[in-house]
């Protein structure tokens, strides 16, 4: 049966219609995704219009963080940046990743001055990069030092006897792929080992030598693993006033900058979108019932140091396949 004009009509009415509504949902979505985007970028990196004093918070087991050494490198360059405010909470973590960091950090004392503001821990790598500022505020009951480098690995040779597993390899030479979880360590692997080890120790040891006022001896002194207390610290000179944020402003005043200037903090760049960026990994931590940022999650979650590998630089690391000092 041919279809009457009314009925091709209202076809192409509701054709026109459907077209509209797709349209328009198209346009509602892309404006959601730009205003998702907008909000989840908001305020991490600051506008450079006008001049403040930046705050980077250097926290939890430290790494190569190519995000965070980018958004230094940005602070150093900014004009608009006055002064900068380190404040630290870590117990170390890689002493490779506590290089970097206290580079970047050198770099921005070359051209602004910058102090550390330590919360309750600036240990191993975390006192690494305070002793890169030209200043270090601490709280009298934080606790500072542990100077050292240390390597952890397991022995599972007893639970492979147990469980009847037995490994085979081939190498060019004894001392390739060693020490192994997977065979008793040598005399031979742990003075490779140790010397490694003092090499990296000794480096750290010249860089808090080269950046506070003591002697080599002096260093060497406190630089048996030992942590202090605030004032501690400060009896040995390991840090250089007592207080929080408050000092670390006096101190920049010292040094030419308006005190009356915001404190702004650089926030970390979200860089994989609203799904996988750090404002929507918070909203998951906030509806969950834990802290703050995806990296806050990993540490909630005791994962983040599953993922060390190399010489550490950490205060009382837990255990794990590796550790850092």
């Amino acid at each position: 049966m041919a279809p009457r004009a009314d009925d091709i009509i209202d076809r192409r009415r509701i054709r026109r219609k459907l077209t509209f509504w797709r349209v328009a949902t198209l346009l509602v979505a892309a404006i959601a995704i730009a205003g998702i985007g907008a909000w989840g970028m908001r305020d991490t990196w600051p506008a450079q219009g006008r001049d403040h004093i930046a705050q980077v918070r250097i926290e939890g087991t430290i790494t190569e963080d190519e995000e965070l050494l980018e958004r230094l490198e940005r602070i150093a360059d900014a004009d608009a940046v006055k002064g900068v405010i380190l404040t630290i909470d870590s117990p170390g973590g890689t002493t490779a990743g506590g290089e970097a960091i206290y580079e970047a950090v050198r770099r921005i004392g070359e051209k602004k001055p910058v102090v550390a503001q330590v919360g309750t821990l600036a240990a191993s790598a975390g006192y690494m990069i305070a002793s890169a500022t030209d200043h270090i505020v601490a709280r009298k009951s934080s606790i500072v030092g542990s100077i050292g480098v240390l390597v952890q690995f397991p022995d599972v040779t007893g639970l492979m006897d147990k469980v009847g597993v037995k490994l085979e390899e081939v190498k060019s030479s004894p001392l390739k792929a060693e020490p192994s979880p997977f065979n008793p360590t040598t005399d031979e692997e742990r003075a490779m080992l140790r010397a490694m080890i003092m090499d990296s120790y000794d480096w750290f040891v010249g860089l808090v030598t080269e950046r506070r006022p003591l002697s080599r001896t002096e260093v060497l002194a406190l630089a048996d693993g030992s942590v202090f207390t605030g004032r501690q610290a400060l009896d040995r000179k390991l840090v250089d006033a007592l207080g929080g944020e408050e000092q670390a402003i006096e101190w920049l005043k010292s040094k030419g900058v308006d005190a009356e200037l915001e404190v702004r903090e650089w926030k970390p760049a979200n860089t994989g979108g609203f799904l996988m960026g750090q404002s929507f990994a918070r909203a998951v931590a906030d509806a969950i019932g834990l802290r703050g940022s995806g990296a806050d999650i990993l540490r909630e979650l005791g994962g983040e140091r599953l993922f060390l590998d190399g010489l550490l630089s950490v205060w009382h690391p837990s255990a794990g396949v590796t550790g850092e000092k």
